[in-house]
């Protein structure tokens, strides 16, 4: 479950703002899963199967689902967003006993999560996904617990990962009532995306060589800190985040 309103109410002033990316960061969703979902979604809005699925690595909702409808024939994709939206959301929550199965936790994930929690950050996602679909992934798979999606960064909001990280800083800094400026907000993701997106929202980039992307991308691709894996996060973060 999404963190509860009691556990909100412990967060401490001045403490910071963790943003996890979910793919390829926290979990591992196989089996073709995620064409299944584009699948029944296109389907769902336009009445005929999918053909060309777009490359989704390291992109958001918004990019992939523009190029997808491009590529099947559909000229202004724009007037379908709304509808393919909630089409998406449908589809994950009838897919979630396919996303436990094909699932998997990567490791660390849980305990980097718990060591957050213990610090009394805010945690929430910043993902290409939209929420309700980054939802549903992590409460597929346990992970959700502690996870604040209210004040998160999703697909819809844009296609540039460094505004999805400004929304989550804005979102959160109106909720909590403290600010989150600069590296007080911390992106955790695997993709030199991710690290893009972090720096030019002057947040805090933390790169994790969990998905495609090897260490020395991560690296060029500016990372303030890059990691094996999530394994590494307790140990290998206390300097940069001042724990």
């Amino acid at each position: 479950m999404p963190m509860n309103n009691a556990a909100l109410g412990r967060v401490r002033p001045g403490r910071r703002l963790i943003l996890w990316d979910v793919d390829h960061t926290l979990v591992n969703i196989g089996g073709g899963v995620s064409r299944a979902i584009y699948a029944q979604a296109f389907e769902r809005v336009t009445g005929r199967p999918l053909d060309r699925l777009a490359e989704m690595s390291g992109r958001t909702e918004q990019a992939i689902m523009t190029e997808t409808l491009r590529l099947n024939g559909i000229h202004e994709p724009e007037a379908l967003f709304a509808d393919f939206y909630a089409a998406l959301a449908t589809a994950a929550d009838q897919l979630t006993d396919r996303m436990r199965e094909a699932g998997s936790v990567l490791p660390g994930a849980r305990e980097a999560i718990a060591s957050c929690a213990a610090r009394h950050t805010v945690q929430s996602a910043v993902t290409g996904n939209i929420r309700p679909v980054a939802t549903t992934k992590l409460t597929a798979l346990g992970l959700a617990d502690g996870l604040d999606f209210a004040v998160g960064g999703y697909g819809d909001d844009g296609s540039d990962r460094a505004d999805l990280v400004r929304q989550a800083r804005k979102r959160a800094s109106e909720k909590y009532g403290q600010g989150f400026a600069g590296t007080r907000t911390v992106v955790v993701g695997d993709t030199p995306h991710d690290v893009r997106g972090a720096r030019d929202a002057d947040a805090l980039a933390v790169a994790v060589a969990s998905g495609d992307s090897t260490a020395d991308e991560l690296r060029r691709a500016g990372a303030d800190v890059v990691l094996d894996s999530l394994q590494d996060f307790a140990g290998h973060c206390g300097e940069a985040l001042s724990w």
